[in-house]
C-alpha cells in the first residue's frame, strides 16, 4: 500500500492523514485490525487476553497446589512426631522465678534409649538377650539454657549411677510403680512408665524444673547422623573396640580426626571398651565431644539451601525423636531449636555429674553434685563468665507490717534425694516464729518440694518487706528472700540446711561458691582440639 492510503477507515502510519499524538500501528505494536494482526503472525488482542487469563488461572492453581502440598507435608511431619507425658512421677520441682526482664531458663532432658524393639534397632547389634526387653535410659543429659540465652550448661549422669527412684504411673496402662526403697541404677527409670519417670527422677534429685524431654533410640541416632552429614571426632591413637570375648562397639578408627555418621556414629556413642579406663565415665566424655562437635558442625552449615537435604533432615528428625506433649508440632520443635542455637559455642559447657565409686557403680558425690545442681538451678553459668549482677530490688530493705500482722506459711522442705523429710519440722519452726511475735504464722501440712537451702518466698512486690522481716528475725540472709509465682502468700520453706534446732545458721560463703567443681570435668563447647585417649589394650 502506498503511503497515505486509507484501509479499514484509518490512514496508514506516516501518511498525511495521521493524527498527531494518537498511537499508530507500526507493525510491531498491538494496533491494527484482527486481519492485519493475523497477516503479521500475531494472535488477535482478544485471544491474547484470554491466554493471559488462562495463565493467571493456571498460576493461581499452581500456587494453591504448592501451598496445599506444603500443608500436607507439614502435617505429614507432624504425624511423624511421637509424644509422651512430661512428668509421671510424684515429685515436681518448682518452676524458676523470672529474672528482672521476665525471662526464665529453659531445661531439656535428652534421653538416649537402648530399646531394641524394632528390626532396625536389632540390626544395629548389642546383646541379643535384650531384644524386646524393657528399655533403659543409657544416655541422660540435662541441657540448661540461661534465662537471657547467653550461655548453655549440659550435665550428664553416668548410666551406672545408683539412685532412689520415685513412684511413677504409666500414662498408657495406669500401672503404678512404687518408689524404690533401696537404690537402683538410674537408667532403669525409663522402664517405669516411660521417659516421664526419667524426668521425675531428675527433678527429685536436682530440684530443677524440666520443661521438655527429647528421646532418641539407636536407629534414630544413625538416621540423624546421616541427615546431618557426619560429625568430626578425634582419637589420640588407632582404636578397635573389641576384646577377646567379643565385647565392644566395633568402632575402628585410625589416629586423628574423622567424620563419623550412620552406624559408625552410633559406635562412637556406645564405646566403652577402648576409651581410657573402659568405664561408663569414659563413654560420657566421648559423648560430650560428639555433642560439642555436632553443635559446631550444625552452626557451620546452618543455612541449608538444598531442598532435598532440608526435606531429608526434617523427615529424619521428626521420625527419630520422641518428645513431650509440649513439643508435638514441627513449629514448636523449630522454635525450640532457635532457642538452643542462641548461645555461642564458647559459652557452652559440658559437664558430668560429680560421682564417687561404690563397687562397680557410682553415686552422686554429695557436696560437689549438690553444688553443680545448685548452679544450674540458680541459673549461674558454669563457664564463670556471668556478668556481675547488681543487687536486685528483692534484696533491698522494704517496709513491712507489724510482726503480729504478718501472715506467713511454713513448709517442710527438708527432704533430699537421700533423706526423708524431718517429721513435724514445719510445726517446730512455726512455734519459733510465734514465740518471736509472728502470731499469724501457720504450719503448712501439705507435701512441700525439697529445698536445699532455707528460703522465704513472696508472691508480689507489696509483700517483699514482710518476707524480709521474717528472714531478718530468723537470721536468714536477704539473698534467700525471693519473689515466686509458686506461692500465694509469704512462705518460709525450711530447707535441708535446717533440719534441727531453733536457730538457723546460714552456710558460710566460700570464695568459689559459684564456680564449677573440678570433679564435673567441664569441657568447653568451642574446644575443637579434644581427642579421646585410647586404652593401649585396644590399639591396632
Amino acid at each position: 500500500m502506498r503511503q497515505g492510503d486509507v484501509r479499514d477507515g484509518r490512514r496508514t502510519a506516516g501518511g498525511p492523514g495521521s493524527i498527531p499524538g494518537q498511537r499508530q500501528d507500526d507493525g510491531d505494536g498491538d494496533g491494527g485490525s484482527p486481519r492485519a494482526r493475523r497477516r503479521a503472525g500475531k494472535p488477535p488482542r482478544r485471544r491474547r487476553h484470554r491466554i493471559l487469563r488462562w495463565f493467571a488461572i493456571l498460576l493461581a492453581v499452581a500456587l494453591i497446589g504448592t501451598a496445599a502440598a506444603g500443608y500436607l507435608w507439614y502435617q505429614h511431619l507432624n504425624h511423624n512426631i511421637r509424644t509422651d507425658k512430661l512428668n509421671i512421677g510424684e515429685h515436681h520441682a518448682a518452676r524458676p522465678t523470672p529474672n528482672a526482664a521476665g525471662q526464665t531458663p529453659l531445661n531439656i532432658l535428652l534421653i538416649g534409649s537402648d530399646a531394641r524393639d524394632s528390626k532396625e534397632n536389632q540390626a544395629l547389634g548389642g546383646a541379643k538377650d535384650t531384644f524386646g526387653g524393657t528399655p533403659l535410659a543409657d544416655v541422660q543429659m540435662l541441657v540448661h539454657v540461661s534465662a537471657d540465652r547467653s550461655n548453655m550448661s549440659v550435665v550428664s549422669m553416668p548410666r551406672d549411677t545408683l539412685l532412689k527412684l520415685p513412684a511413677c504411673t504409666d500414662p498408657k496402662t495406669g500401672k503404678t510403680y512404687p518408689a524404690t526403697v533401696g537404690r537402683q541404677m538410674a537408667n532403669q527409670s525409663l522402664g517405669r512408665g516411660g521417659p516421664g519417670c526419667t524426668v521425675a527422677t531428675w527433678e527429685m534429685l536436682t530440684g530443677i524444673h524440666i520443661d521438655h524431654f527429647m528421646m532418641v533410640d539407636f536407629s534414630g541416632v544413625v538416621s540423624m547422623a546421616d541427615a546431618i552429614g557426619g560429625v568430626p571426632v578425634c582419637v589420640d591413637a588407632n582404636i578397635y573396640s573389641k576384646d577377646r570375648l567379643g565385647h565392644g562397639s566395633g568402632l575402628k578408627l585410625a589416629r586423628g580426626t574423622h567424620s563419623v555418621k550412620g552406624e559408625q556414629a552410633l559406635q562412637w556413642l556406645r564405646t566403652r571398651y577402648g576409651f581410657e579406663d573402659g568405664s561408663d565415665i569414659a563413654r560420657t566424655k566421648a559423648q560430650h565431644m560428639y555433642m560439642n562437635s555436632m553443635v559446631r558442625q550444625m552452626r557451620e552449615n546452618a543455612t541449608i539451601t538444598n531442598p532435598g537435604k532440608l526435606r531429608a533432615l526434617a523427615e529424619e528428625a521428626t521420625k527419630a525423636l520422641k518428645v513431650d506433649e509440649g513439643l508435638d508440632t514441627v513449629k514448636k520443635l523449630y522454635d525450640l531449636s532457635n532457642e538452643l542455637k542462641k548461645p555461642a559455642p564458647d559459652r557452652i559447657t559440658m559437664t558430668t555429674m560429680p560421682y564417687v565409686y561404690e563397687g562397680p557403680r557410682v553415686a552422686p558425690k554429695p557436696e560437689d553434685a549438690d553444688k553443680l545442681f545448685r548452679l544450674v538451678r540458680e541459673d549461674i553459668a558454669l563457664d564463670g563468665k556471668d556478668k556481675k549482677k547488681k543487687p536486685s530490688a528483692d534484696e533491698s530493705v522494704a517496709p513491712a507490717a507489724p510482726d503480729a500482722e504478718i501472715a506467713v506459711q511454713v513448709q517442710n522442705g527438708t527432704r533430699t534425694a537421700e533423706l526423708p523429710a524431718v517429721p513435724g519440722r514445719a510445726s517446730a519452726v512455726t512455734a519459733v516464729l510465734t514465740g518471736k511475735g509472728f502470731t499469724k504464722a501457720v504450719a503448712d501440712q501439705g507435701q512441700a518440694p525439697s529445698q536445699e537451702r532455707t528460703a522465704v518466698l513472696f508472691p508480689s512486690v507489696d509483700l517483699a518487706g514482710d518476707a524480709q522481716r521474717i528472714a531478718k528475725s530468723l537470721d536468714i540472709p536477704l539473698s534467700s528472700v525471693k519473689k515466686s509465682t509458686d506461692v500465694s502468700a509469704v512462705t518460709l520453706v525450711v530447707g535441708a540446711d535446717w533440719r534441727q534446732g531453733d536457730t538457723y545458721t546460714a552456710p558460710a560463703k566460700a570464695a568459689d561458691e559459684n564456680t564449677t567443681p573440678d570433679t564435673a570435668n567441664a569441657l568447653n563447647g568451642a574446644d575443637d582440639k579434644a581427642c579421646m585417649k585410647v586404652n593401649k589394650g585396644f590399639t591396632w
